[in-house]
């Protein structure tokens, strides 16, 4: 944690860069990222990465901790904004300022999280669309809403993230429900209803990607899946971007920019539309 003596904030913006500016909100935003996560998003050298969160830490914008692993040695790093880091995002939204203790007690809470593995799961999934869009011009991330601002936005569903994902001239959206294999198969099917109320209200008719730990898991739950709610499925070791989405009662994988996608109706509690017009 920084010091009583660490600068002021205005002394620290001279040293922030426009990357680091957008290190910061994505943090602000999704709360933890792995150094592995930072380095495919954000930078081309993994050393250069490093070096570069060490020095936003030793600013008081970065904190991080890890975890001992089973067989000897540590998991990697895991980044969350520092005191300055929270005062700096505070500034940045017109939100009060944090203290100092509030700002150790949400590191304390979300490195003991239990569902931490959950959540770093979910932010993989988006890492990986916007390191694909990096290598590949004519894609992008267009929207990346974290589940805290996807509950916010749409109100009836409970999806682990939201986004936009555009391929040249094709703009897809999608929910995401990033499975870890903890909940039984029911459970998880049992979520679609809200989706379909969401679509019946002028909502918009998103697929639901079901992100699975194992091909095996993916199997059994297309016994569970109809199309009432359009689904589609891959494993955690895909590149979601690629032909690797399984709809519910095809054969074939699809791209994501190949599922279908509609925006939904420009009624007013759609976050798709403002004025009538879509934003993405």
């Amino acid at each position: 944690m920084p010091s009583s003596r660490s600068p002021g904030l205005l002394a620290i913006y001279p040293h922030i860069t426009s990357r680091d500016r957008l290190l910061l909100q994505l943090l602000d935003d999704h709360q933890v990222l792995t150094t592995d996560q930072i380095h495919r998003m954000l930078f081309h050298a993994r050393r250069t990465c490093q070096i570069r969160l060490g020095e936003l830490a030793a600013l008081g914008l970065l904190d991080r901790f890890r975890f001992h692993r089973a067989g000897g040695g540590s998991h990697p790093w895991h980044w969350t904004l520092g005191h300055q880091g929270h005062r700096f995002q505070a500034a940045a939204h017109r939100r009060p300022e944090p203290t100092l203790r509030a700002t150790r007690q949400t590191v304390h809470r979300l490195s003991a999280n239990p569902h931490l593995h959950h959540l770093l799961t979910a932010n993989e999934f988006f890492v990986r669309l916007t390191a694909h869009a990096r290598h590949h011009p004519g894609t992008r991330l267009d929207r990346w809403w974290s589940e805290r601002a996807t509950t916010k936005q749409f109100r009836t569903i409970t999806a682990d993230g939201h986004g936009l994902w555009s391929s040249g001239e094709v703009t897809v959206g999608f929910f995401l429900e990033a499975d870890t294999g903890t909940e039984p198969l029911g459970r998880v099917v049992a979520k679609l209803d809200r989706y379909a109320l969401l679509t019946r209200r002028g909502g918009p008719r998103y697929p639901v990607l079901f992100w699975l730990a194992s091909e095996h898991r993916e199997e059994h739950l297309h016994q569970h899946l109809d199309d009432d709610v359009p689904c589609a499925t891959a494993t955690h070791t895909a590149d979601p971007a690629e032909a690797v989405w399984l709809p519910a009662g095809a054969t074939i994988r699809v791209r994501l920019a190949d599922l279908p996608s509609d925006h939904g109706q420009p009624v007013a509690d759609n976050p798709n539309y403002d004025d009538g017009l879509f934003v993405a």
